[in-house]
């Protein structure tokens, strides 16, 4: 606020508050305060060449100091103070990283319940269905549909692909379906327990691939820790009461399969930008694709039909429920799976991989009432143990 108030030949300046007698002629109107009233009365006059600071406002007339009543601390245009404030606001960042953890926290429940329950599934059908062929071929087709109608009907946003993403996605495709068949081979001959006890030496082959095919190099704390893995597969090996060799080879042969499958998409996907869902959703079709004609002429619709025929007839219609459960439950675990993958980091999901089998170990045998030994029950705790360990010491 700029003004000048004139009397004579006197001009006040500056931010000062002077009380004068009055003892001049009554001033002229100034041109530039029209409406500015005249007095003869004792009056303050003021003449200010910059904006106010006002910082009080007290009784110019009391001889004794007094609080102020008013404190508006206004600073001139040039000025700035920030509003101090005792009000404490929670931070966005705090409360974004708490929605993170929540979000985490019910993929890794979502992703436990979902493969305990496929799990249970698989095995009835297998028990009732002994085709892991079809069984596998099934369980990639419901997938398949159930990402072919979220896209059409947009419920999941359809990916961005082109040629270049099928061609370096065709080998982890390959290698996915090695490991699934394999896998459900292996429950079809042994209980779920044994086949989740040897799957957990997966580490195992990852290192050794990576060490003499890949030519990587791990600290000796990686190498130490794949001793108890080695060790507690054997131990649980050795005294597992229904052994079957076809049962221990598709579960190792899974486990290579999968590494190999890691390997691929690490460096095949590098610089794709599809979200994990719809990564695993493409990956299930391709590997569909890939999958049913060897399903066909390892089995065989004949096959098919008189082992249908005989489980309906002893176990009913709840073989068709069975079938559909395990289907879409597999699906499901395996798409949070994904999904997780993009909120967490490789250590995080190594551990929750680890805590995975755990759950499904313990359920298995609780529902299966499978008998175990202590020392088969010592190999398994070693081994789980020593998975452990090894994604402490690889991250």
């Amino acid at each position: 606020m700029i003004c000048s108030v004139k009397q004579y030949s006197t001009i006040t300046n500056g931010s000062d508050i002077f009380l004068r007698q009055s003892t001049r002629p009554p001033m002229q109107r100034s041109l530039l305060l029209p409406s500015l009233p005249v007095q003869k009365s004792q009056r303050s006059v003021i003449s200010v060449q910059k904006a106010l600071h006002v910082s009080a406002i007290e009784s110019f007339r009391s001889p004794k100091p007094r609080t102020s009543l008013i404190k508006c601390q206004a600073y001139e245009a040039d000025r700035s103070q920030p509003i101090e404030s005792n009000i404490e606001l929670p931070k966005a960042d705090t409360r974004s990283e708490a929605a993170k953890k929540l979000k985490i926290g019910v993929y890794f429940a979502m992703w436990w319940a979902l493969n305990v329950v496929f799990n249970i599934y698989n095995k009835k059908v297998l028990n009732a269905y002994p085709f892991p062929w079809l069984t596998s071929t099934l369980s990639l087709a419901c997938g398949s549909l159930i990402m072919l109608i979220s896209w059409a009907t947009r419920i999941a946003e359809a990916p961005k692909t082109d040629m270049d993403f099928w061609k370096a996605l065709f080998p982890v495709a390959v290698a996915h379906t090695i490991g699934h068949v394999a896998a459900t081979v292996s429950m079809s001959k042994v209980a779920v327990s044994f086949t989740h006890i040897i799957k957990s030496g997966e580490p195992a082959f990852s290192v050794l691939v990576s060490r003499f095919l890949l030519g990587e190099s791990f600290p000796t704390s990686v190498y130490l820790s794949l001793l108890p893995i080695i060790g507690g597969c054997g131990l649980a090996a050795l005294t597992e009461l229904n052994f079957n060799m076809i049962g221990f080879m598709g579960a190792m042969i899974s486990n290579l399969a999968f590494v190999f499958r890691n390997i691929f998409s690490k460096r095949g996907m590098k610089g794709k930008s599809v979200s994990g869902m719809n990564y695993y959703a493409c990956l299930s079709m391709l590997s569909l694709i890939i999958l049913t004609p060897f399903a066909i002429a390892v089995e065989g619709p004949a096959m098919w039909k008189a082992g249908f025929e005989t489980a309906i007839s002893q176990i009913g219609p709840n073989l068709i429920w069975w079938m559909a459960a395990q289907s879409v439950f597999y699906h499901l675990y395996n798409q949070v799976s994904y999904m997780s993958l993009d909120e967490i980091s490789p250590l995080t999901f190594s551990i929750g991989n680890t805590m995975k089998r755990i759950s499904v170990i313990v359920s298995s045998i609780i529902i299966f009432h499978t008998p175990v030994q202590p020392v088969n029950a010592l190999g398994a705790a070693i081994a789980i143990f020593g998975t452990f360990l090894y994604s402490q010491s690889k991250q």
